[in-house]
Order: C-alpha cells, then structure tokens, then sequence
C-alpha cells in the first residue's frame, strides 16, 4: 500500500548548494541496491561535509545522440526517496554540449573541486566520465588525490547471474512484471499525474475516470488494465483500476491516456494531483465491438482489482 510521504530534502541548483559536499555521483535512477551501496559510501565517515547526490540533467545522452531517456523517478519524486538514506541534497548539474568537451581534468577541477567543493566522491565501479567517457574511476582516484578529495569506487551488485541495473527495472515493467521490479527498488513504483478534463465519456458508461495528465520524462509501464493504489490531497490509499494507452474501442487514433477509476468511491478529483501504484497487470489492451461490451469487460476488470487490493490488505 502507499505509504504516507516522509519530509523531503532540497533540491538544489548549482550556486545554491551548501558546501562542502560528499559527493554521490550518478543518474541512481530506480535507487537498485547498487545505487543505494554508491550513496552509502558517500554518507559514511564524512565528517562535516554535506552528504549530496549529483545528477546530470537532461541525460547525457539525451544532449548527445538525441535518445529519449524517461526515468522511472522523477527528480522531485526522488527527493523523499534520498532522504531517509542519509543524503541532504539532490543537485542537478546542467548538462550541455560544452559541459560534454570538458576533459576529465577539467571535470575533477572546475565542477567538483571549484563549483561543489567535494571532499569525498563516491562512484560505481563502470563511472566514465569527462570528453568522450575517457575518463575511469582509476583517473579518477588519480586526479582526486592531485586535489585532496577522497573517491570511493562501490563494485557492481550482481543478483544470481545478472548485474542489478535500472535496465533491468525497466525491462520489468515494459512485461508488466511489478514485483520483479519492486523487488529490485527499495519503494514501489509510482507515478504521478494531475486530473485533467476528459471526454465524460466513462461517466456515461457508468464508470467515471480520472484523466492524469503525466510528466512526459516519467517511464510508463507496460499499457493495459492495472489494479492500483491512489493516494490523493494526503488522503488514501484508496483502492483503483487504471487504463494505460489508447482506447481502441472509444477512439482508435486517439494518443494513449492514464485513466483512474476509483473503486465504490466517489470524490471530485478535477485539478488535483494524484499518485498512483499499480499493482497487478491485469490484462492487455482490446478492442470491444460495442461499448456495451467495453462496459462489461470493466465490470470485470474492477473486481478483479478488487480481490488483489483485498488480499494485500489482508495478507
């Protein structure tokens, strides 16, 4: 079930930060286990310096090769996740063409010496960085101990054969697999969105949804039928069914839609900000040939999403 949030920690630009820091480097999105031992290095034995996480923004490869990379945590929904990990601050370094010529000695002198005023600098053991990932965790340590900031390089987490990766949460939830990919995340997933008008068309139906308008960064799940948890205004969990994608018996060539449809409860949702758990794929998109039968098959839908939200309350 959602669990109620925690006080968050800032999220800060580069000239706001509070300094000196004991630096996490890294995208940690998912916060695997491997991204938590990185963290962990960096909140440790640190003395006075400010335990900070420092991401890119946009992704890297997002400004070089044009890839679309959406992440499975948006920066303000990682903040409550940092905080109970000892971090005190998220910081985004803005990530640019010109931030990419920077040499690996320029990387280590400008930004983490002069701008973040690193003490400690905690990395994975695969971290490249400076003009064209020249730079490892070996010219690193190098390049550290020239200035006198300590890096602590955490190896890589292997889980049976495989290598714990935001790849691997990712693949998970493209197949509808939620607990593959909770288990490998220290917090379910989640998204968030805020309810937007729609065509009312549920409602005629007989079962009213929300429509979220989502994060366009935000990485979505495999598209189907889910039971999910909904919290709203600091309110719930309430029990839910979500429709991810098109409608292909409503509107075929209409864009795909994040629709929520609270389970034998009725709240006026326009303008709010939901948050949403799925929890159980239930089944794939179809087409129906009437609404009749599309408004049968989400009868079906809501207790099936029923009995899976009732034995985890029970279980």
């Amino acid at each position: 079930m959602v669990s109620a949030p925690v006080p968050t920690i800032p999220l800060r630009s580069l000239d706001a930060i509070r300094t000196s820091t004991a630096l996490a480097l890294g995208s940690f999105d998912g916060l695997h286990a491997g991204h938590r031992r990185v963290i962990a290095q960096a909140t440790e034995g640190v003395g006075g310096a400010v335990p900070t996480v420092a991401s890119f923004w946009p992704h890297p490869r997002e400004v070089l090769f044009g890839e679309v990379r959406l992440r499975l945590h948006l920066p303000r929904e990682k903040l409550h996740l940092l905080e109970p990990l000892g971090i005190r601050q998220l910081v985004l370094l803005p990530f640019d063409r010109n931030f990419a010529r920077l040499s690996p000695e320029a990387f280590v002198d400008q930004v983490l010496v002069q701008q973040l005023r690193a003490s400690v600098v905690a990395v994975g053991a695969d971290f490249r960085f400076g003009a064209g990932r020249c730079g490892d965790v070996a010219l690193l340590q190098q390049l550290g101990q020239r200035h006198g900031v300590q890096v602590r390089v955490a190896p890589l987490l292997v889980d049976g054969r495989q290598r714990i990766s935001s790849s691997r949460i990712r693949s998970a939830l493209e197949k509808g697999q939620l607990e593959e990919a909770n288990r490998l995340m220290p917090h379910p997933y989640r998204l968030q969105g805020r309810v937007v008008a729609g065509r009312g068309l549920g409602r005629e139906l007989g079962w009213p949804t929300a429509n979220l308008q989502v994060n366009g960064r935000k990485f979505l799940p495999r598209e189907g039928v889910y039971a999910c948890w909904v919290r709203v205004a600091g309110e719930g969990p309430f029990s839910a069914v979500m429709n991810l994608g098109p409608q292909p018996t409503v509107d075929p060539a209409a864009p795909s839609a994040v629709e929520v449809h609270l389970l034998d409860r009725t709240m006026t949702l326009n303008g709010l900000e939901l948050e949403v758990e799925p929890v159980r794929f239930l089944r794939s998109q179809q087409t129906f040939q009437d609404l009749d039968r599309l408004s049968t098959r989400i009868g079906k839908d809501a207790q099936q999403a029923r009995q899976v939200l009732l034995s985890q309350v029970v279980g």
